[in-house]
Formats: structure tokens, C-alpha cells, sequence
């Protein structure tokens, strides 16, 4: 089972277990992160969302915030003498995934007890 998020502007292939590092969220470390931005849902049947897929959830913990590797910009004219350096190092949260939730399939379930 997988589903495809969206975070920071950008989609993310996730499934249960995995370790994403995403745009950086202020959530302190340890603390459960829930996201209702579904796309896709794939399990026994792939779900696609339009825009969202509705009553989908995917529930994480985070792991560690931290920074990425640095990256050296340097902008150049020639003949110019114009030089430009600087670093960046892009903030980052990594979150482990712990579940996939999917509502209408609970309901779906509990409608089929009912009858």
C-alpha cells in the first residue's frame, strides 16, 4: 500500500515504514504530523483523488529537523569583474510514515455490519 502527498509545494511517494524528508514543518521532534493532502491511494485498487482523494489521511512522526548539504551558488559576468558566492543549506524535517487511513472504507465496513 502506497499513497502520493503533497508537502511544501511537492509530491511525495510514501508508504508505511518509510523515512521522508520533506520541506521543513514546525513541529517539534517527536510529535505526530497528519496530512490530508491525498492524491493517490493504491492498494488493492488504486484511488485517485481529484484534486484530493476525500476521507484519506496519512499519519506520521517526526523523526529529526535538520539541514541538508550545502550548495555553493556563484553568479559570473565576464569582463565585468561581478562575482558572486554564497552558500545555502535548505531546512529540512524528516518524518517516518506510520499509516495510510482511509475513511471510506471504514464506513463502507460498518455499513455492511449495520445490514
Amino acid at each position: 500500500m502506497y499513497a502520493v502527498i503533497e508537502s511544501g509545494g511537492k509530491q511525495y511517494r510514501v508508504s508505511p515504514g518509510d523515512v521522508v524528508k520533506l520541506e521543513k514543518i514546525d513541529v517539534p521532534v517527536g510529535e505526530e504530523v497528519v496530512f490530508e493532502q491525498v492524491l493517490l491511494v493504491k492498494n488493492d485498487q488504486t484511488i485517485v483523488g481529484n484534486p484530493l482523494v476525500a476521507g484519506a489521511k496519512v499519519l506520521g512522526e517526526v523523526v529529526e529537523q535538520g539541514k541538508g548539504k550545502k550548495i555553493i551558488v556563484f553568479k559570473y559576468k565576464r569582463r565585468k569583474g561581478y562575482r558572486k558566492k554564497r552558500g545555502h543549506r535548505q531546512l529540512y524535517t524528516a518524518v517516518k510514515i506510520k499509516e495510510i487511513k482511509l475513511e471510506t472504507e471504514q464506513k463502507q465496513e460498518s455499513k455492511e455490519q449495520v445490514e
